[in-house]
């Protein structure tokens, strides 16, 4: 029983890392969990992507107050990365945070995203479909090769 909260919280805590500044990725531990077979494929394709949402949230707050810390040196976001993701953002508006499953280039989408004061709400049921939309199909395609 131990075991298998400290494995979904383990898979929570590298999802949530992953969506933020830290480089982590939780696709490898994702894949290893539903591997295993002793876990619930659903339950761990709803913490990943819970997890990975809420990441997602930590960089929206981060680009609230963007202005304050974006000479720092730990600022996790290149100049490039933000100017092109703000281009995408100003040019596909809300809808570009459907692409905040990518790496790097997602990260900063939800960066600007709390840059450009879009509402929290919009902006997490929006990162959550991407998010879960990733997890999904690699959950399945790993299913699929264990069959």
């Amino acid at each position: 029983m131990f075991s298998d909260i400290s494995a979904y919280a383990s898979l929570f805590l590298v999802a949530l890392g992953a969506a933020t500044i830290l480089p982590m990725q939780s696709e490898p531990v994702l894949v290893g969990l539903v591997l295993s077979g002793k876990f619930s494929w659903i339950l761990l394709l709803t913490v990943a992507s819970v997890g990975n949402t809420l990441g997602s949230v930590v960089n929206w707050f981060l680009g609230r107050g963007i202005e304050r810390f974006r000479d720092r040196r730990w600022f996790p976001v290149s100049e490039k990365s933000l100017e092109r993701s703000s281009r995408w953002y100003h040019k596909y508006g809300r809808w570009s945070l459907l692409l905040s499953w990518m790496p790097l280039f997602g990260d900063a989408l939800t960066i600007v995203a709390g840059v450009l004061r879009e509402p929290l709400l919009t902006f997490t049921i929006l990162v959550f479909i991407a998010k879960t939309g990733r997890y999904v199909v690699l959950t399945l395609a790993t299913l699929k090769l264990m069959s």
